[in-house]
């Protein structure tokens, strides 16, 4: 009679700590979809933003330092599991990113003197002639390479 009990028992506890188990996976896998739609939505964001300025750069409707800065910011804050590497796939429109990160921008440029505000903008002006015609180039691959990532990830 005991062991009667003790089974039937002992079942009612492996069937709670089954059903609470299945409740967790279900709930782990509605988390993970929800995860997952976000970071897809993020990454047709962000690559929507980034063929966005691609065109508007080769319009001329941007400047190609400002438009190489937000490009290159916005494809290391894509969300990928793992990631291209961005600086050999678009060599030229990093290493644009790379020479003008370093003139002032913002706040930093208000407190800057004419003079000095003069000979960085003669700088960028001149790294961005130097680099023009790559740029412009390489933007039809960024922008394929966007419509392909975001179409995947739609999928």
């Amino acid at each position: 009679m005991w062991l009667t009990t003790a089974v039937i028992v002992g079942l009612a506890i492996i069937l709670g700590l089954g059903f609470y188990a299945g409740r967790l996976l279900f709930l782990l896998k509605q988390q993970n979809n929800r995860q997952k739609a976000a970071r897809d939505a993020r990454i047709a964001n962000i690559t929507e933003s980034i063929i966005v300025i691609g065109k508007a750069m080769q319009q001329q409707q941007c400047d190609l330092s400002e438009g190489a800065i937000r490009i290159c910011k916005l494809l290391n804050a894509l969300p990928l599991q793992s990631p291209p590497d961005y600086r050999g796939n678009f060599p030229h429109i990093h290493k644009l990113f790379v020479e003008i990160s370093g003139f002032a921008i913002l706040e930093e440029r208000k407190k800057l003197s004419a003079t000095e505000k003069r000979k960085q903008d003669t700088a960028r002006e001149q790294i961005e002639s130097d680099y023009e015609s790559l740029v412009l180039r390489e933007l039809d691959d960024i922008c394929r390479w966007c419509e392909a990532l975001a179409a995947k990830t739609a999928a």
